[in-house]
């Protein structure tokens, strides 16, 4: 066999993660030497009991490994063990680090400035607008961006799609091994991310079943990969609200945007900001300033706040400009116009990126 084999089916055993993985080839000296031991031999030399040292249990892990080697270089996949230079070095910091990633595509994980971006699968307009803002802002001031997250719906697949769009590479982290990507339907994206020099990322087999917590130990490599983790919009519980926390443990920087008060997608993001677990954020400045990170010199700013518009969209953009963010109703009385009218002026401004569409039919400028 293989040192991949070995080393594939080390890192495949139950509750192995790097901190395990040290200890045990301390004591005995390496994976292939761990697998030609007696479950006896095992026990006595770790003085430990568990099934991790059966020896039917470890001759599946070496039996579905040599079937995991085959997939991975058959399918032009990485496998990258922590004892790997090229394991990433943020990574193995976590103390729950997994032993063995697998990854499909090229992206430098070691760049300086690496984010993640979560959030609620529920995304608002509000949350999607402030993903596609931020990223293309930073994006244009820190040439080696890397955007993380976890190719979920709602704002995870936001920050992607922004990062793609900006030209930033982007790593998606996924909760199941990479014969499938989960969800199916961004298949299509997954594809954009590795042709556009990001990465799929994560530390399952092909073999694997998908479970429940499998989506929830996916975050704490979201949250290791990065120096900053950005959660955009969460209810009062939830998956962002886990990474926030593990990003706090690895004692990575947390940063949450503010929502007003009673939108439900904003519960968990003012919550973490009112009790100091998180920093305020309202765009790119702040990020740079609370990382200090130094930007790249921003290219002028075009005087044409907008494109040529007609009298309509004029009108509304100047209504909206001189009340701030308004209700649909309080726009059509002051402009004396029907609401079945002024929707279609409203969809042509916002296909413009003039104005964003907030919760409860308001709208504002972007």
């Amino acid at each position: 066999m293989t040192s991949l084999v070995y080393r594939i089916a080390f890192a495949d055993m139950q509750g192995m993660g790097v901190d395990l993985a040290r200890k045990l080839l301390d004591v005995v000296g390496s994976e292939e030497r761990f697998f030609a031991m007696s479950e006896r031999e095992l026990r006595d030399l770790t003085r430990g009991r568990s099934k991790i040292y059966r020896d039917d249990y470890r001759r599946d892990c070496l039996q579905r490994a040599e079937r995991e080697a085959a997939f991975v270089t058959g399918h032009g996949i990485s496998a990258t063990y922590f004892t790997d230079e090229t394991y990433p070095h943020r990574l193995a910091e976590a103390p729950d680090a997994p032993a063995m990633i697998y990854t499909l595509g090229n992206c430098n994980l070691e760049s300086a400035h690496v984010i993640s971006v979560v959030g609620t699968r529920h995304a608002t307009q509000y949350g999607i607008r402030f993903c596609d803002t931020l990223i293309a802002d930073l994006a244009q001031r820190l040439p080696d961006l890397v955007v993380v997250s976890g190719l979920a719906y709602g704002i995870d697949i936001a920050a992607h799609r922004a990062a793609l769009k900006h030209g930033a590479r982007t790593v998606a982290v996924l909760p199941r091994g990479l014969n499938r990507i989960y969800p199916a339907t961004h298949r299509d994206d997954a594809i954009a991310i590795v042709k556009h020099g990001g990465m799929l990322l994560t530390d399952y087999t092909s073999q694997d079943e998908v479970h429940k917590a499998n989506f929830l130990a996916r975050n704490r490599i979201v949250a290791a990969l990065s120096d900053c983790t950005i959660i955009v919009e969460s209810a009062g519980a939830g998956g962002a609200l886990v990474t926030a926390s593990l990003a706090m443990s690895y004692n990575r920087d947390v940063m949450a945007v503010p929502g007003r008060c009673g939108d439900e997608y904003s519960t968990g993001c003012n919550k973490l900001i009112a009790t100091n677990k998180a920093a305020l954020i309202t765009g790119a400045d702040d990020l740079l300033a609370a990382m200090r990170w130094e930007p790249a010199a921003a290219p002028p700013r075009q005087l044409e706040l907008f494109p040529e518009l007609n009298r309509e969209q004029q009108a509304v953009v100047d209504v909206i400009r001189d009340r701030g963010e308004i209700h649909i109703n309080a726009l059509a009385d002051a402009l004396q116009l029907p609401i079945y009218k002024l929707m279609s002026v409203l969809v042509e401004l916002d296909c413009q990126n003039i104005i964003a569409t907030l919760p409860g039919c308001r709208y504002t400028l972007v």
